[in-house]
């Protein structure tokens, strides 16, 4: 796909966020939002998956770690064709198979459960040495928040990737500045981010920008070459992307819009399409 091609389905994936969140009246749109286009380019162009075949041995594995921006995940998911969109309504709802942090006993595609914080990026490295004892030719990626990271078991996860040198391992840092309780500055600042992953042996990729689509390319086509090292992308992104009054606010990490909010920012990403 070209990369307007994929701002579109980005954009869709933005609609998807607040169509769950608000039927749910709750979620985290926030952190979805702003990892909208790194899930975007993922799906549709950068993991060999199939939604026929969710479960197939050789797919490239996904985990994201920041459980929370579930929304974002099964908006891209629903996107690409692993169940109907409009079960996006159904978020949070007792019997639904998307719940509020990813399952992956109950809903296609994903491949790992996760929700508390810090701990996806271990399965993930699991996955990765997984793949290098048995000779398996998948990749795996891992989403973690730039909060998150403030999580120990992150750095030992870290450590260990970067000592076994798993370059099939691939994790990308949601940098957008903000978590539950304000900035990542007043809370417990993981900064410098990149400086952590290099002293850690990871290969580190710097994306200016997470939410440019060909920034985003380029990034992962980097990240492809690379040999004998895990690697980390940093990627600057905006939370609450793509819906101006959620842009840097961050109240809206984990706040459902209301009917007016919501009519608001479906019409402000309906202009986008």
């Amino acid at each position: 796909m070209t990369d307007e091609q994929l701002e579109r389905v980005a954009n869709e994936v933005r609609k998807g966020v607040l169509v769950a969140t608000h039927a749910a009246k709750s979620g985290h749109p926030g952190g979805s939002l702003s990892a909208a286009d790194i899930l975007t380019y993922l799906y549709f162009e950068e993991m060999n998956v199939d939604p026929a075949d969710p479960n197939k041995a050789d797919r490239d594995r996904f985990v994201l770690s920041k459980g929370h921006a579930a929304p974002g995940l099964y908006s891209t998911l629903a996107e690409r064709g692993y169940f109907p969109k409009e079960d996006l309504e159904t978020l949070r709802h007792i019997g639904s198979h998307l719940q509020g942090h990813p399952n992956m006993n109950d809903t296609p595609g994903v491949d790992m459960t996760t929700g508390s914080l810090g701990q996806g990026v271990s399965a993930a490295v699991g996955m990765a040495l997984a793949a290098k004892h048995w000779g398996d030719s998948y990749r795996t990626y891992c989403l973690l928040g730039d909060g998150e990271i403030e999580e120990g078991q992150v750095w030992e996860a870290a450590m260990f990737a970067g000592n076994h040198a798993l370059d099939n391992l691939v994790v990308i840092v949601d940098h957008n500045g903000l978590q539950i309780d304000g900035t990542i500055e007043e809370v417990n600042s993981a900064m410098p981010i990149a400086d952590k992953f290099r002293a850690f042996k990871f290969h580190v990729i710097e994306l200016a920008d997470g939410n440019d689509m060909a920034q985003v390319r380029a990034a992962f086509e980097a990240a492809r070459e690379v040999k004998g090292a895990p690697v980390a992308i940093v990627a600057e992104t905006v939370k609450g992307k793509g819906v101006s009054f959620m842009e840097n606010q961050v109240g809206w990490h984990g706040k459902a819009p209301n009917d007016e909010q919501f009519a608001e920012a479906m019409a402000e990403l309906s202009k986008e399409a």
